[in-house]
């Protein structure tokens, strides 16, 4: 089987994460109170959670009993261990995100829940717009600053692909407000996102290009308090492992009653 191309450096993105600031955890956070809402409105009680994340210290103490499972690209999760398994915010490093579902969904047992979250496409679109026209008009190219992060259909397409039943995600948008770009950027290192790709560009940044990206930041997404305002999308997704008690599609055709007739409408043949 052909190994996925790494995007990620996962040194580069380990060293990030270890120069993070716990004051800065707020969309960990956020994504976590995500999760323990979608916990709460499961008619299920779960006794054997695990949780993969690279920020234990978000949730220390939040559910009972929890295993804590470092998020690398192999998970230390046994088969078939856990009724729960939460994937934190983090799936948007992953250089197999099909791969990370997978190894959830094996840890589970049949019609255990797995809950997972990662940035979604629209996240930060206004200050990766601002970088590329800055970077194309200060030096005629562009170089790759942000990890690839996918469309919620996307990415609920994977839970499929990862072999679980009824999936379905979801995706949350948060609006940040910054005094400026350079706020922005500060607060992205802060959190451990910042730029770890294989083929981000390893000199620094001309000046040129990220005062002029600041301008038009500024001019381009302000805010009412005369800064600026940035998007952040969390994408939820939730999928179970397969078991003959779950629901099952109805075959097409082997409906007993008309939608009309539920409706109490007329039905109209459409014209060939």
């Amino acid at each position: 089987m052909n190994q996925p191309i790494a995007l990620t450096d996962s040194a580069a993105l380990a060293r990030n994460r270890a120069r993070a600031s716990d004051d800065a955890l707020f969309l960990q956070r956020a994504a976590r109170d995500e999760v323990e809402d979608r916990l709460e409105m499961v008619n299920k009680a779960f006794h054997a959670p695990a949780i993969v994340t690279a920020f234990p210290q978000v949730w220390q103490d939040r559910i009972d009993g929890a295993t804590i499972v470092p998020e690398t690209e192999t998970l230390a999760i046994s088969p078939s261990e856990h009724d729960v398994v939460i994937h934190g915010l983090g799936l948007h490093w992953a250089n197999d995100p099909v791969g990370q579902l997978i190894q959830c969904r094996r840890g589970l047992r049949p019609d255990g829940l797995l809950l997972a979250t990662a940035f979604g496409g629209q996240t930060l679109h206004e200050l990766r717009s601002c970088l590329a026209e800055a970077e194309i008009a200060e030096t005629g190219g562009l170089s790759p600053r942000v990890a690839p992060m996918g469309e919620v259909r996307d990415l609920g397409a994977l839970l499929q692909r990862a072999g679980l039943a009824l999936p379905v995600a979801d995706a949350v948008k948060l609006n940040v407000e910054y005094k400026s770009m350079w706020h922005l950027m500060r607060d992205v290192r802060a959190m451990g996102e910042a730029n770890a790709l294989v083929a981000r560009q390893r000199t620094p940044t001309r000046r040129s290009v990220l005062t002029k990206a600041a301008e038009i930041y500024a001019r381009s997404f302000p805010n009412n308090a005369g800064g600026i305002t940035a998007t952040f999308e969390l994408i939820v997704l939730t999928g179970w492992a397969p078991d003959e008690s779950q629901q099952k599609p109805l075959r097409p055709g082997s409906a007993q009653a008309r939608l009309a007739d539920a409706l109490r409408t007329d039905e109209t043949s459409l014209p060939d």
